[in-house]
């Protein structure tokens, strides 16, 4: 019987390979739900009935920076925030551009003169224009003149916002 239960679990793990292989959602059962489960288990314990979400993520960026975090809400308190406070934050990310100057910045590039030499960027003025926009939103400080760096504290929201544009 464990060599049935082998050869199965295989199968399903290969057809999911597969299926991943032509945008297909693999198949998913208890033991892959080890994040959620804790979640559950927390808010079961805080008495928090209406549930919650947490993003967490540990990385290594190509530069060898690595960050772990997580960030954890509860449904009711999101659910009553004003959420135009974080249009800024959003708008900022919406410019493709913005996305690709966060995206050599992680990379490694880190001042306004390495960037602004890239293939459509823009001119200087609007490569500035953008890591500013990207400032004022929190998505970057400068660490010295001309140097930018994305906050250890966004590393992994940054990528948790794209990866929610996955299909």
């Amino acid at each position: 019987m464990e060599l049935e239960q082998r050869v199965a679990d295989l199968e399903r793990r290969l057809a999911d390979l597969e299926g991943a292989r032509r945008g297909e959602t693999p198949h998913l059962d208890e033991s892959d739900f080890w994040a959620l489960n804790g979640l559950k288990e927390q808010l079961s314990q805080l008495d928090a009935a209406d549930g919650g979400v947490l993003y967490t993520g540990s990385v290594t960026l190509p530069t060898g920076e690595a960050y772990s975090w997580q960030m954890g809400a509860l449904t009711d308190g999101l659910l009553e925030d004003d959420w135009t406070t974080a249009a800024e934050s959003f708008a900022a990310l919406g410019h493709p551009v913005r996305l690709r100057l966060l995206r050599e910045i992680l990379g490694g590039r880190r001042t306004a003169a390495e960037l602004a030499e890239l293939d459509e960027v823009g001119t200087t003025g609007q490569v500035y224009h953008h890591l500013r926009q990207l400032t004022g939103a929190g998505w970057l400080e400068t660490t010295g003149r001309g140097r930018y760096e994305v906050p250890p504290a966004r590393v992994v929201p940054l990528l948790v916002a794209l990866s929610t544009t996955r299909s």
